[in-house]
């Protein structure tokens, strides 16, 4: 399957489904010859790519890039007229795991705390039985120490990675170590180990349906609120393109 990859404000993102991305990974699982990159994009990495050459360079060379801001969901539908729907990373890695459980893959969790990874280790074979975690480890490695933690995610015999490390950390790991890994997929999941062991809640049904997400997370942490001044910086960056084309969006970051 090869997605449909779009450009929003000169940004990279694939229009797919959570089945879509979901059927991506069993088939590179099963066929793929190399480690393929799972990145999610949403506006504020929208905005910090265009700034970052490194992070640019990273989303353009991944594999699969999920919509998982709703933010990009709408620009996407906006401004391309295109069918897209989100596909939040937080739901797609238990996803992943599910397949992983039905088909037998084994994943190894790099990212996090020691005490957040050994619990979401400890919480996903209960909850997808079958499951094999074949490794985990922390997310503090120092760059001496490297070589070893690859060493240990090639023999754990490993199918799919998943790396929570947070943006754009992962995403400069993941582009800088793939090449030397022998797993066939690799999630960037940001903090989703922390929902996955219980520390951190994902927001009411309600909200997930309205696509409110990153407003209940403003409630329960109001000192989001000036974080979250991207997303209108976003939204107002995409408007001026579409009214003013290229020559109001600032200028690109340089990949090469």
């Amino acid at each position: 399957m090869k997605p449909q990859r779009i450009e929003l404000l000169g940004v990279p993102v694939d229009c797919v489904t959570m089945a879509q991305s979901v059927a991506f990974v069993d088939e590179q699982v099963a066929e793929g010859a190399k480690a393929a990159a799972i990145l999610a994009v949403n506006p504020e990495k929208v905005m910090r790519a265009r700034k970052e050459p490194a992070l640019m360079r990273g989303l353009r060379r991944a594999s699969l890039l999920i919509p998982d801001g709703i933010g990009v969901v709408w620009a996407a539908r906006w401004r391309r007229r295109v069918k897209i729907a989100r596909v939040p990373g937080s739901e797609l890695m238990p996803a992943v795991c599910g397949l992983a459980a039905e088909k037998g893959y084994e994943v190894f969790l790099y990212g996090a705390r020691e005490e957040v990874n050994a619990e979401a280790a400890a919480v996903l074979p209960k909850r997808f039985p079958g499951l094999t975690v074949a490794g985990r480890h922390h997310g503090y490695v120092g760059d001496a120490d490297m070589p070893d933690l690859i060493e240990r995610i090639n023999e754990s015999g490993a199918d799919i990675l998943f790396v929570a490390l947070g943006s754009p950390r992962q995403e400069a790991w993941i582009e800088a170590h793939s090449t030397a890994l022998r797993v066939k997929a690799i999630q960037g999941v940001g903090g989703t180990f922390d929902v996955v062991a219980g520390r951190v809640r994902r927001a009411p049904k309600l909200f997930l349906a309205l696509n409110l997400e990153w407003f209940y997370r403003l409630l329960l942490e109001p000192q989001r609120l000036w974080r979250q001044r991207v997303l209108v910086h976003f939204a107002v960056s995409v408007v001026a393109e579409k009214l003013f084309g290229d020559r109001a969006a600032p200028p690109r970051a340089h990949t090469e």
